[in-house]
């Protein structure tokens, strides 16, 4: 059994650097697509029934037992974030593999698909129908800019009774809550002058400050460990066309997180009343609940050591609470690397994460027989 495990981790591995070497990113379509055609021909070598979907360009693979049903369901994502080319060669050093994607979420499509493809065989030497197998597998190619054309419309259509975003915590943390999503656009207006005579204008840098100085303090709350509060982030600053000319206008993008224990909508309306200029609410997504569940229950059973946890960070998991479905985040360790030039998988997690999938699914499978 040990040596079945390590071939499995390695296979993982392996496969793993193949997908890093496809350059996924938002801006590059074609190379999702490639991988995309490489995910499906992975399968079908393999032998495994799937269907590859696009919703407005965007490739999404699903790979169920029977048709937009799986008792569980492993979703992962393909595509990255930027990144210098030199991380889309996959190093292995120390047992850490590097790589774009390595840990963010490369090695979570590996996993599902070799986990799978082992499944099915399990089920073939046992003399099972493949089709009664509890496990399916999702896989898209645009969770970094939103998901809403890949795991948003997949999930409408595929019915689960649990899914396990492969996305994000630790072998010995599992995520059943994230914080919500809000992007604000703020728009300031002054009047144009030369930059010379500057006491001719105003500078509509200088109000979108003032305005930026009241919004901070519905954001001041009480610091504690655990920062479970919403937060304020100024993420991009535009203004002006000319060095030699006072901005008319300034615009600033906001991205705020936030708890169950906000009202967003409620929150926008006071902050809009209270701001001179123009406040936009250009995106407003949910917590993510994972909710209670009898699978859950059994998937702790078989990871002994794992607690639940709450994650400040979002994922396409977020969108199982328009379908009502339970699930949780869970995943390999990086050291908390994703989106950094040092992004690391932690090869030696493969193993205990590959272990407690396997099982549960034999726990699902063995359930469903009786």
């Amino acid at each position: 059994m040990q040596e079945k495990r390590m071939s499995e981790e390695r296979e993982i591995v392996e496969l793993t650097k193949t997908l890093i070497r496809f350059k996924t990113l938002s801006s590059r379509p074609d190379e999702i697509g490639r991988c995309a055609d490489f995910i499906a021909g992975w399968l079908k070598q393999h032998g495994i029934d799937f269907q590859h979907t696009a919703h407005n360009g965007v490739p999404a693979i699903a790979a169920l037992p029977r048709e937009n049903r799986a008792r569980l369901l492993l979703m992962s994502h393909f595509d990255v974030v930027d990144a210098p080319d030199a991380l889309f060669e996959p190093v292995e050093k120390a047992g850490k593999l590097y790589g774009r994607g390595s840990i963010d979420d490369k090695y979570a499509v590996a996993l599902s698909l070799v986990l799978l493809h082992h499944q099915i065989k399990q089920a073939a030497a046992a003399g099972a129908d493949p089709s009664c197998l509890p496990l399916g597998i999702l896989m898209t190619g645009d969770e970094e800019i939103g998901g809403f054309n890949g795991a948003r419309p997949s999930l409408a259509r595929i019915d689960t009774d649990f899914c396990i975003a492969l996305d994000g915590g630790a072998v010995d943390r599992m995520v059943v809550r994230e914080k919500g999503i809000a992007r604000f656009t703020l728009i300031s207006r002054g009047r144009a002058a030369h930059g010379a005579r500057p006491w001719l204008g105003q500078n509509a840098v200088d109000a979108l400050i003032q305005d930026y100085q009241k919004m901070r303090p519905f954001f001041d709350t009480p610091p504690d460990d655990a920062h479970w509060h919403r937060t304020l982030n100024l993420s991009i600053i535009q203004a002006g066309g000319s060095i030699n000319q006072v901005p008319a206008e300034a615009t600033a993008r906001f991205d705020v997180r936030y708890t169950e224990n906000d009202d967003m909508p409620a929150l926008f309306e006071q902050l809009r009343r209270t701001l001179a200029g123009e406040l936009r609410l250009d995106l407003l997504e949910p917590v993510f609940e994972g909710g209670a569940s009898p699978l859950r229950d059994l998937l702790l059973e078989k990871t002994p050591g794992t607690r639940l946890v709450a994650e400040h960070g979002a994922s396409d998991a977020r969108f199982l609470s328009e379908t009502g479905t339970p699930g949780v985040v869970w995943g390999a360790d990086g050291d908390m690397s994703q989106h950094s030039e040092n992004e690391h998988l932690n090869i030696a997690s493969l193993r205990p994460l590959y272990h407690s999938l396997s099982a549960f699914c034999d726990a699902l499978q063995a359930d469903s027989s009786r």
